[in-house]
């Protein structure tokens, strides 16, 4: 069976972010794709510390066990599919996900690039701008693991200070679905026999 993982990097589970993930985890649902979401804003994830370490064990985990990132690989190993969604914060992503992706693009391409050939699609949550800056960042870990990045209707961003403006705005609750769908087409394709 198929499997996505949503990584919710806000703080705010059920915000404006975990509500974008939540349509396309439940049309991926409704495709027949196993899905699975994990909370990592608020949580102890802390950032890269360069020790390269990943790259002499090859034990597909970092060498700092002190907060949750080593309990999530499993999921990222095991999923077809990587969602990613943040707020945008002056900018740029929650300091949650910037963790995780210097973490995890790092331990994959030490340990035979665990990522290479999984879909990866990045959705971010913001009042006003900065989630062009966001979602290229994102973007540039996966393309440096060999993730392949499916598009949409429009950039993945929904827009608004409150889950009420974000809800009302039918061109990204369009895009969001749009988005779930060339998800698992492009994962259906790739997995064909």
């Amino acid at each position: 069976m198929l499997r996505a993982l949503a990584i919710n990097g806000s703080p705010s589970k059920d915000g404006n972010t975990g509500f974008l993930l939540s349509i396309i985890m439940e049309k991926l649902s409704k495709d027949g794709i196993k899905t699975k979401t994990i909370q990592i804003g608020g949580a102890n994830l802390h950032g890269c510390r360069a020790c390269w370490r990943c790259a002499r064990t090859k034990d597909k985990r970092c060498d700092y066990r002190d907060d949750i990132f080593n309990s999530i690989l499993t999921d990222v190993m095991e999923a077809d599919a990587l969602i990613l969604g943040t707020p945008c914060y002056f900018g740029g992503m929650s300091s949650e996900m910037k963790a995780f992706i210097d973490r995890v693009g790092l331990v994959s391409m030490n340990n035979n690039r665990f990522l290479r050939h999984k879909v990866g699609a990045a959705v971010i949550a913001e009042r006003r701008e900065g989630a062009g800056s966001t979602q290229s960042a994102i973007h540039h870990m996966f393309l440096m693991n060999e993730m392949v990045i499916p598009g949409s209707i429009y950039w993945n961003f929904g827009m608004g200070m409150s889950k009420e403006e974000i809800v009302k705005d039918e061109a990204t609750l369009l895009n969001m679905v749009n988005l779930s769908q060339n998800i698992s087409w492009l994962l259906k394709k790739i997995h064909a026999e």
